[in-house]
């Protein structure tokens, strides 16, 4: 069969007619196949390996699928003018779109902008169909959201070949089945992993061998380290630090002087790409929450309680979508000065209930005794998640043998069936004026 040359972003790959799946793989059609890859790591069966999956643009892109219209052309995910942007398209963010950045602002930098609603749902669901493809190449897998994930592959190499082989198959597949990117980064070390796949971006893999760390590393600027922020950036310009090599060769002892002990230390080991951080495989997302900006302000009490029970409608279905249960609510209040506060209070029981999560945050809000306060946004949050198959649930004797844990779990499967608008709490299905 000819060669079909597949040109992706920094890699371009040769097809070939799909080989025999890996032994013990699961069958999936087309091992992965060699290419070019920006870096050498040729021959490099996989030990000492970490890879970092990045989605490009994950939200936007998932939104775009049933849009081909909307390719192309600028995009945010988000609300109204009032919301933040979740996610731009890279043709968004030409006019300097970013990801958190105020939807009027957005709509300001980039006038042709065009705004789609978020599917929550939906991005759960291509997640972890994206989950199970990193699960087949290896299961010390360590999801960092539902768009990302570190891949431990040292102990793949013998089934898989090397980390080049890895990562195409990943892009490839992930590409196939799902009909996005992603930008794939090696390396020895996760931070300097990361910081490849950054460099990969978009549609791209960059792998770093441990000869080419340091050169990979040192000319870039401070700033471009993985989990330094404005603030500690603004800390090491003020000493005179501005790119990764300045920062590396500085004493260790006269940075303790500058930042404290465990801050200086981890920045070292950081511009030195000798962090030794491992694969967490399997890591559950220590909350799972929701929060919306109001159209506009409001103070009326009722308006404020149909909206809590939205919130703790979509906490509730994606605890049960996540198979997790929780102890503690969360309740966050953001007045129209930008003013935010929270308030929690811990159940006797682990729930996924949204008629609990409801009334909790109900009495959370009730004891602010707000007198009329002009509420900008509100956001429900569940924390101490733990998995419902391990987890003991205490009934009450007054509980019958069906309840609302088995109702909205019909109500789950209606939904599944027949769409996010089968079965909702009636005072949802009227929105105020």
């Amino acid at each position: 069969m000819a060669l079909q040359p597949r040109e992706l972003g920094m890699v371009s790959v040769m097809a070939t007619a799909p080989a025999a799946p890996p032994a013990g793989s699961s069958g999936r059609e087309g091992a992965p196949a060699t290419g070019e890859v920006s870096g050498g790591a040729t021959g490099d069966a996989g030990r000492g390996w970490v890879l970092h999956v990045d989605m490009d643009a994950f939200y936007a892109a998932v939104s775009l699928l049933d849009q081909p219209d909307l390719h192309g052309r600028p995009v945010a995910v988000g609300g109204g003018w009032r919301s933040v942007v979740l996610s731009a398209s890279y043709e968004a963010r030409a006019y300097g779109v970013r990801s958190g950045m105020p939807m009027a602002t957005a709509r300001r930098r980039c006038p042709p902008l065009v705004v789609v609603r978020p599917e929550p749902e939906r991005y759960a669901r291509v997640s972890e169909a994206v989950m199970a493809i990193f699960a087949e190449v290896t299961p010390l897998v360590e999801p960092v959201s539902m768009e990302e994930a570190f891949l431990d592959i040292s102990a793949t190499g013998r089934r898989w070949g090397g980390p080049e082989r890895i990562g195409s198959w990943i892009r490839d597949t992930v590409a196939d089945e799902q009909g996005i990117t992603c930008s794939v980064g090696g390396a020895p070390s996760k931070a300097v992993a990361k910081m490849a796949s950054r460099a990969a971006k978009p549609d791209g893999m960059r792998l770093v061998t441990r000869d080419e760390v340091v050169p990979f590393l040192h000319p870039m600027p401070v700033g471009a380290l993985w989990g330094v922020g404005e603030s500690t950036e603004a800390e090491l310009h003020r000493l005179g630090l501005h790119t990764v090599a300045e920062l590396a060769h500085v004493p260790l002892t006269t940075l303790r002087r500058a930042l404290g002990d465990q801050h200086a230390t981890r920045l070292h080991t950081l511009a030195w790409g000798t962090d030794d951080d491992p694969v967490v495989a399997h890591r559950r997302e220590r909350s799972v929450g929701s929060s919306e900006t109001f159209a506009q302000d409001v103070d009326d009490p009722q308006v404020v309680r149909r909206q809590l029970l939205h919130l703790a409608e979509r906490t509730a279905s994606r605890m049960r979508h996540a198979g997790v249960l929780g102890r503690t609510v969360v309740l966050t209040v953001r007045f129209s000065d930008f003013t935010t506060i929270t308030r929690s209070r811990t159940v006797a029981s682990p729930t996924d209930v949204t008629r609990e999560v409801h009334a909790v945050s109900c009495s959370l809000y009730a004891a602010l005794g707000l007198q009329r306060a002009r509420i900008r946004m509100l956001g429900v949050r569940v924390e101490g998640i733990t998995e419902a198959d391990r987890t003991l649930v205490q009934g009450r004797l007054d509980e019958p043998e069906s309840g609302w844990r088995e109702a909205e779990r019909a109500m789950d499967r209606a939904v599944a069936r027949f769409g996010l608008q089968a079965v909702r709490p009636a005072s949802l299905l009227v929105r105020p004026r």
